[in-house]
């Protein structure tokens, strides 16, 4: 389709309500999409801002309202722009929902990460997105292509300039993860608490590959994620981990897919997350395996920490089973802060704040444990633990 045809399709669409199913529990009233300015060039301000990750890369990208800008690039693959002609763009995210069909419509900037086959990149790449503008909207997309037994890590931080940039930001990902590849992938996000984001994040992994993929949500006032992985080929595996931390009024919304195609593939999702004041989070899950997709391994689960009274999450685990040979489970828990775990450290000299930073990290630690980059569990725990004041 044309950017005019997408831009109409875009315009057609609907924005979400809550009865819509999958968007029962966020609430899109007064959200205009059109209300927001365009990608209009900016300074390169949140480059700038601090990052949660210190990395040895192999390679860096920079993109904002001003475009994208390759600081470092390994020889040997394509770590390059995005552009509109590339035969897979649009081939898993397409134009389906309002925001996938506004991204599609009118985005400018991408990345584009092409492994040939065989080629190891043993230290990660590293794209930095910033959102500075205020009152602009940022529509990007990224693109990864692993070919046959490549192995690689990107990792993806998304950071505003400062606290008080308000924006609207809308990305696109989609992953093709060839033949006996292993890719990588680590999500992080602490945009400022008033930025609107929305992502549709889309993969597939073929046969005897592997995805690992790391989501972290600490920022953005509301919103969905949605992370969709296609196991379609006999062999295939995916690993998705997510752990998000909300306060204030954010309200964070993952919608997690696992769909199995092929015969014997493995999929395992966890997601945790922790809430503070007033904060809520939603947490949509399901897994279908399709006939034919006969000894599939699959998990998901979701649980949830509320450190005050005022703090909500829903946890919604689904399955669609068309196979008769198959091992599917899913769980889901929400809980406060254990006052026997509070009482025992406080009496041991410690404050509530540092008893709840430990009690965090405890909360926390088997999903950091399956984080494989050392500096990116240890970014993801303090950052958690940060999240709890001092006094």
């Amino acid at each position: 389709m044309t950017r005019e045809a997408l831009l109409e399709r875009y315009r057609q669409l609907p924005l979400p309500t809550r009865r819509d199913e999958h968007w029962r529990f966020t609430d899109l009233s007064g959200f205009d999409p059109d209300a927001w300015e365009g990608t209009a060039p900016a300074a390169r301000g949140p480059s700038g801002a601090a990052s949660m990750l210190e990395l040895d890369v192999a390679g860096v990208a920079t993109l904002d309202e001003a475009g994208i800008s390759l600081e470092r690039a390994p020889d040997g693959i394509r770590f390059e722009p995005l552009t509109d002609d590339h035969p897979l763009l649009g081939s898993l995210v397409g134009a389906d929902d309002k925001f996938s069909a506004h991204n599609a419509a009118v985005w400018q900037h991408g990345l584009l990460l092409h492994v040939p086959a065989g080629v190891e990149v043993e230290r990660p790449l590293y794209l930095r997105v910033g959102n500075g503008a205020e009152g602009g909207a940022l529509h990007w997309r990224v693109l990864v292509v692993a070919e046959p037994g490549s192995r690689f890590t990107l990792v993806e931080e998304l950071a505003s300039a400062t606290g008080d940039v308000s924006g609207y930001a809308n990305a696109a990902v989609e992953i093709v993860v060839r033949e006996g590849a292993k890719v990588e992938y680590v999500n992080v996000q602490n945009l400022s608490q008033k930025t609107w984001l929305f992502a549709s994040c889309h993969a597939r992994v073929e046969r005897d590959a592997e995805l690992d993929w790391v989501a972290g949500g600490f920022g953005s006032a509301n919103g969905k994620v949605r992370i969709q992985n296609d196991l379609a080929g006999p062999g295939a595996t995916s690993r998705v981990t997510g752990a998000y931390f909300a306060d204030g009024t954010q309200h964070l919304d993952y919608d997690t897919y696992q769909l199995h195609l092929a015969p014997s593939t493995t999929s395992d999702f966890a997601f945790k997350g922790a809430l503070r004041d007033h904060a809520t989070a939603v947490w949509r899950g399901m897994i279908r395996v399709e006939q034919g997709a006969q000894k599939t391994n699959a998990y998901q689960e979701n649980r949830n920490l509320l450190l005050s009274r005022d703090a909500n999450a829903n946890s919604i685990p689904g399955l669609e089973i068309l196979a008769n040979d198959v091992r599917c489970t899913h769980g889901a828990t929400l809980g406060q802060v254990d006052r026997e775990q509070l009482f025992y450290l406080m009496a041991r000299g410690l404050s509530r704040p540092e008893a709840e930073r430990l009690i965090v990290r405890g909360f926390f630690q088997d999903v950091l444990d399956r984080v494989e980059l050392e500096p990116v569990r240890t970014a993801l725990g303090d950052a958690l633990e940060a999240r709890i004041p001092h006094a």
